[in-house]
């Protein structure tokens, strides 16, 4: 696969990330008054009582709904919630888990990605820009029985940071494959290793990253989502040491397990080894 890329927008990707959504997840049906009740009061309890004790003024106010209304116009909420809310719901609806750590899924992913089989190379580009990586791993359940036929859904940046169906041209499936273990439940990706990248700062997020003088980088990391029947999805981020941004991510989603150990090869080639442990469904 060839073809040219451009920088993308906030605005483009926010709107192409609001649509995914809007066609990927649906809404929490059912959920009892009682429980909106308590948790839409006590939301608003927190803005109140932040608004009294740092005594917030009608300028700052009015600058606050200024500043929603550009998130919503730049379709940016997905980005905001994903960056600075998800990670916390994550650690709350992941603390039974006896298998291995998740993180968030973030706003790029996308379903239905090419079938790789359980030994075989994401789709890229014609000389694809970075150092390419080689990835080994089994997929088991918590009582270490294998999972063979589990998968491993994996998408990512590309050198430059960007990801396919969210910036420019690049091609739909660039950085995006599922692949199946095998009835061991082994599995061999082949990939580059992607690159630290700043979440859009032209739109509305970008702009409450300069007025709080926050940055905006993510570390380098693999995306992935692993499942097997009768197990519980895993959602997760796999980073490599060293980055700077390890330690500062903007999603505050960098958790220790998630960390490779990556080793060096021939010709610009690494290569790592990453098992994943599913908790069984219905516990």
């Amino acid at each position: 696969m060839t073809t040219t890329q451009a920088e993308p927008t906030a605005s483009d990707s926010g709107a192409k990330a609001t649509a995914r959504f809007k066609a990927d997840k649906t809404a929490v049906a059912g959920t009892p008054k009682e429980r909106v009740d308590l948790l839409a009061r006590e939301v608003l309890d927190a803005v109140h009582a932040t608004i009294r004790r740092h005594n917030v003024t009608y300028a700052e106010y009015n600058a606050l709904k200024a500043w929603l209304i550009s998130v919503g116009q730049d379709g940016e909420w997905p980005l905001f919630l994903d960056v600075w809310v998800e990670h916390v719901v994550e650690e709350v609806a992941t603390t039974h888990r006896k298998g291995n750590k998740g993180t968030i899924e973030g706003p790029y992913y996308v379903p239905g990605s090419p079938e790789c089989g359980s030994n075989g190379t994401i789709p890229m580009r014609d000389n694809e820009s970075g150092t390419a990586l080689a990835w080994t791993g089994r997929v088991t359940s918590t009582d270490g029985s294998a999972l063979g036929g589990a998968k491993v859904e994996l998408w990512h940046a590309d050198a430059d940071g960007l990801y396919a169906q969210f910036a420019p041209g690049l091609p739909e499936w660039n950085l995006r494959g599922t692949f199946t273990t095998d009835d061991e439940g082994r599995f061999e990706i082949r990939t580059i290793r992607p690159a630290p990248y700043q979440i859009p700062t032209d739109g509305a997020c970008g702009k409450l990253i300069a007025a709080a003088g926050w940055h905006a980088w993510r570390p380098a990391h693999l995306h992935v989502k692993v499942s097997a029947p009768g197990h519980e999805l895993l959602t997760a981020q796999l980073y490599f040491p060293g980055d700077e941004h390890n330690d500062d991510d903007i999603a505050s989603a960098v958790k220790p397990e998630l960390l490779l150990d990556p080793q060096a090869g021939p010709d610009n080639t690494e290569s790592v080894s990453y098992d994943f442990v599913l908790d069984p469904s219905g516990i």
